[in-house]
């Protein structure tokens, strides 16, 4: 069939129907959104771009006689500017307008089923990633922001002036709840601040849920009572089903003062009830982004994680994970960097060569903790501190139960690390350039953090490299 006898019937290009607007001035109160997006081999950019407009608010591929019932110019999304990526051939930035009205107040889950619900599977595409979304103040305070926030947690756990220490407990399958909490209380006793389960610690055969947090509850208490300091267990509360969520949360409440879950598997609408829940009992929330990567890893496809990182901080969560740079799993520098930015600042500008590709206000909702974690140890820490400052979980989970001496000799060596990077920096030294010097004073006091550098000083794990994942954004602006 010919162009022509498409259009006889009915079917029109969408950059004809008001969809591409290149003079369209965006409204304070819109919700802009830039996509990564390579049309199909002979589709313009700019049907590109209005296609993606279109489909992801009043389009369809034919004129329907609704249409005349409703005022479109208003409810349309507008594709208003198209920007070629350099170096990449075919690619372009479509910055995306959609008026406020087109999404329900406070759901992440109508959001995401409108931007990106569609679109993504659309034949003139050949791929298409959002790589950040503009969420104006009108719409931002439809959303209740994290339970407590890094301020209110820091009163709560009564921890100032440092990074927050944890570890994930390992081997994360296959502990009975008495071995596991035997763990738990070594690496708290020992100097960290928490221990977490890991993304698929839930209710197994060996070891059920609630054996697991009685046994728990038990070893924070006696870490307590022996170091003077308040402890905690992010005990996970992910479930087949919303009601088990909250019946396992209502018991982890009197057994650690924070809970995790895993935001992105248990789904949007239940995240949101469990974080209103822990806004309503004065209990804190840790976020495992599990599954994240299966969108955000792909360059030109997808979404990016930034994006995930707002909607957690809208929602409502204290700690995200947000990787490390300099431990196992990918993330470069600049993105994540930036991204800790986005969960702890009221103000973030736009700067493309970070991926920031909007001005963000946060309209006074509360920052969230950013999570290092992932192939860490003590010998990182003066870069970790620099690379992240003190309001991070810093999270060593090999890099403590890995410890020749054992789990509570790693915790101390984590926790005699930050101490004294932290004090140097404070003093006013480099702590880059005198990381090692600094580490080695302390070891001299130590034998803990001394037998961790000896195990794994020399241990790194190279930065990612951005023209494979999660790229420094190349836009112009």
């Amino acid at each position: 069939m010919t162009d022509q006898r498409l259009f006889d019937a009915g079917v029109k290009p969408y950059r004809d129907t008001g969809y591409y607007d290149p003079d369209y001035v965006p409204a304070e109160t819109d919700v802009l959104a830039a996509f990564r997006l390579t049309p199909q081999p002979g589709v313009p950019p700019e049907e590109a771009g209005a296609a993606v407009a279109g489909e992801s608010s009043t389009a369809t591929w034919t004129t329907v006689w609704s249409d005349y019932m409703v005022d479109l110019d208003r409810y349309k999304a507008k594709c208003y500017r198209l920007d070629p990526v350099p170096g990449r051939d075919g690619q372009y930035i479509a910055y995306i307008a959609y008026d406020l009205d087109l999404f329900e107040e406070g759901s992440i889950a109508n959001l995401a089923s409108s931007i990106v619900g569609n679109v993504f599977g659309f034949k003139a595409l050949r791929a298409l990633r959002l790589e950040d979304l503009r969420l104006p103040v009108a719409y931002l305070k439809t959303f209740p922001g994290p339970p407590n926030g890094i301020q209110v947690e820091r009163d709560r756990l009564g921890k100032y002036g440092r990074p927050i220490l944890g570890a994930t407990i390992k081997p994360k399958l296959g502990l009975s709840p008495k071995m596991y909490a035997r763990a738990v209380y070594e690496c708290l006793r020992g100097g960290l601040d928490f221990t977490k389960d890991d993304e698929n610690i839930n209710s197994q055969p060996f070891m059920r849920w609630r054996h697991r947090f009685e046994f728990v509850a038990e070893a924070i208490r006696k870490a307590e009572e022996e170091t003077g300091e308040r402890k905690g267990h992010y005990l996970n509360v992910t479930a087949p089903d919303v009601e088990q969520m909250l019946e396992r949360a209502e018991f982890a409440k009197e057994c650690s003062p924070i809970i995790m879950v895993d935001f992105l598997t248990v789904g949007f609408s239940a995240f949101q009830t469990l974080s209103n829940w822990c806004r309503r009992n004065g209990v804190l929330l840790h976020l495992h982004r599990a599954m994240h990567a299966v969108s955000t890893r792909q360059r030109d496809h997808g979404i990016h994680w930034r994006v995930y990182a707002k909607w957690a901080r809208m929602i409502g969560g204290d700690h995200v994970h947000n990787g490390t740079v300099v431990g196992k799993l990918e993330g470069d520098r600049n993105a994540t960097v930036a991204i800790n930015d986005l969960l702890r600042e009221d103000f973030v500008p736009v700067d493309p060569a970070r991926g920031i590709y909007f001005d963000q206000p946060w309209a006074s909702i509360p920052a969230m903790f950013p999570v290092a974690s992932g192939g860490i140890h003590a010998g990182q820490v003066p870069e970790l501190v620099s690379i992240f400052g003190d309001d991070v979980v810093l999270q060593f989970g090999g890099g403590t139960l890995g410890h020749p001496r054992g789990n509570a000799a790693g915790a101390t060596a984590n926790r005699v690390a930050v101490d004294a990077v932290v004090k140097a920096r404070n003093e006013g030294r480099d702590i880059l350039a005198d990381g090692p010097a600094i580490l080695e004073e302390a070891a001299r006091r130590s034998p803990e953090l001394a037998d961790a550098l000896d195990l794994w000083g020399g241990v790194t794990f190279e930065e990612a490299d951005p023209t494979n994942v999660l790229d420094p954004v190349e836009v112009s602006r």
